[in-house]
């Protein structure tokens, strides 16, 4: 397969961008919490697949690095922004296609966002739109056995996120519906899924074995985003900048009018309902969305060929556009600086964002308020350890609300010689009390000193406050409770709380 030396130059620009950009402000709570499943290796964890702790955790095995980290999202993106400029070539278009595909992928937000810090949608980010490349190869007459190609990109997918599920199903659908299905009256259609299938499974079994947290987790969160204003489909507009999703509606017209590419344009309406219907957050499908520009570069490049100044508008209103949301996806500002910025574009545009002012309180949006204070609860809590006598310090046991503070603590207390942090929050819940009694507990926000569980005494240790922190995450209250009169691991089955919200337990 020939090399694209276009493709090649704006996935360049794309790594750059991110490596430039990427390892400011500290770790996002996910980052921390993926980092520690990582070092409990598994075939699954409650709420992931495993591949993206996987990487978390190897990108750390020569130290604590942010850096390190983020270069894995920043490669995704880069690749991204590499199969987007193959896509606008799929689609006929010329040289300034390839250039305005790639100059998109890079700067819309979405994009931006997803090449930032790892999650398990950067592995999203560059298998979705190759699938979609290899599937619009595949339906004009390609090899059938790149079938197979795309099984295995889909099982790679599936080990990172399970919202694949719904792209194949909203792809197959198009296929289904259009004469795109001819592609797919072959056995190595057959064999492609069956080897996607052979892929999963020792996840699925994980899951399975488990009872499926999964979809208990998901059971647990539905109806939180659901009656978000605006509605699912008008937010896809707004995460991906109303000006510069000029670009990804283009393409989506035009994929729908043209007949050899209805199915993927099909496609994207199906994910968009299927999403919609099931209470995806806003950002799931952003992953679809370079295979949208690279169709949008195409019709851009046709109407702009009988005049240059018309190409340079094009390229320089593109950039233009994206100099206002760049700062809320990649921290390219001191955050004291972003947050001024933040409330003066919010005050600008009457738009609220993510702020707390209550006692004085600073706080970005939330994508960057939860990459603070880490460091600083990891050390209050050493602080409240050492101070106990030798002999409570060695059966003390730290609980935390939510998986985040615990895998702060678990990392950052490291140092301070902290034992493992204990909560019922996601994998943390599976991994359970530790041979802790909990006759000696610090209970940070004190998560359990009150409802489930009453000791002889409880002592105030310490309020941790964060003034960039969101309001669940400041004013910390953190107690030395002793005496437990029930055991910690006779109450465990209690404290189980599958579900992405932070917010207590």
């Amino acid at each position: 397969m020939k090399l694209s030396r276009t493709g090649l130059f704006w996935a360049l620009a794309a790594l750059a961008v991110h490596v430039a950009g990427n390892a400011h402000y500290g770790f996002f709570r996910d980052e921390l919490y993926f980092i520690v499943c990582g070092r409990h290796p598994a075939l699954g964890y409650v709420d992931q697949p495993p591949l993206t702790p996987l990487l978390a955790a190897l990108s750390q095995s020569m130290g604590l690095s942010l850096f390190a980290l983020r270069v894995i999202p920043a490669l995704c993106a880069a690749v991204a922004t590499y199969v987007a400029c193959l896509l606008a070539t799929e689609f006929e278009g010329g040289f300034f296609a390839q250039g305005v595909a790639g100059l998109a992928t890079i700067v819309a937000p979405e994009m931006m966002a997803l090449g930032f810090r790892l999650s398990p949608d950067m592995i999203e980010l560059c298998t979705w739109p190759l699938i979609a490349l290899w599937t619009l190869r595949l339906s004009r007459g390609a090899d059938p056995r790149w079938w197979l190609a795309v099984g295995a990109v889909t099982a790679v997918a599936a080990w990172s996120k399970y919202t694949v599920v719904f792209f194949i199903a909203a792809l197959l659908a198009g296929m289904l519906l259009t004469p795109a299905r001819r592609a797919m009256r072959t056995w190595w259609f057959a064999a492609g899924a069956a080897l996607a299938a052979v892929l999963v499974l020792p996840n699925f079994l994980w899951q399975a074995d488990n009872g499926f947290p999964i979809l208990q987790l998901l059971h647990n969160d539905y109806g939180k985003f659901l009656l978000k204003d605006p509605p699912f489909p008008l937010q896809q507009i707004v995460i991906m900048s109303p000006l510069l999703s000029v670009v990804w509606l283009t393409g989506l017209v035009w994929l729908l009018y043209r007949r050899g590419t209805r199915f993927l344009g099909i496609a994207y309406l199906a994910l968009i309902g299927v999403m919609w219907a099931f209470d995806a957050k806003n950002y799931y499908p952003g992953p679809i969305y370079p295979y949208l520009i690279a169709a949008g570069a195409v019709p851009i490049e046709r109407w702009t060929a009988a005049h240059r100044v018309w190409r340079v508008a094009a390229v320089a209103a593109i950039l233009l556009f994206a100099i206002p949301s760049t700062p809320f996806v990649l921290p390219v500002l001191p955050l004291k600086t972003f947050v001024a910025y933040q409330e003066s574009l919010g005050r600008l545009f009457n738009v609220r964002f993510h702020m707390d002012r209550t006692a004085g309180n600073d706080v970005p949006i939330q994508y960057y308020a939860d990459m603070t204070g880490w460091p600083e609860l990891a050390a209050t809590v050493s602080t409240i350890y050492k101070s106990l006598p030798a002999g409570e310090r060695a059966q003390a046991a730290i609980l935390t609300r939510n998986d985040g503070e615990a895998a702060a603590i678990d990392i950052y207390g490291k140092p301070y010689g902290l034992p493992p942090a204990l909560s019922g929050n996601n994998n943390y819940w599976l991994w359970g009390p530790r041979g802790f009694t909990g006759n000696v507990l610090i209970d940070v926000q004190g998560s359990l000193r009150e409802d489930r569980l009453r000791f002889d005494s409880v002592k105030l240790a310490a309020i941790f406050r964060n003034p960039y922190a969101m309001p669940y995450e400041n004013n910390l209250h953190i107690y030395i409770c002793r005496g437990i009169h029930r055991p910690l691991a006779a109450l465990w089955p209690e404290l189980r709380n599958y579900s992405y919200g932070f917010v207590g337990l």
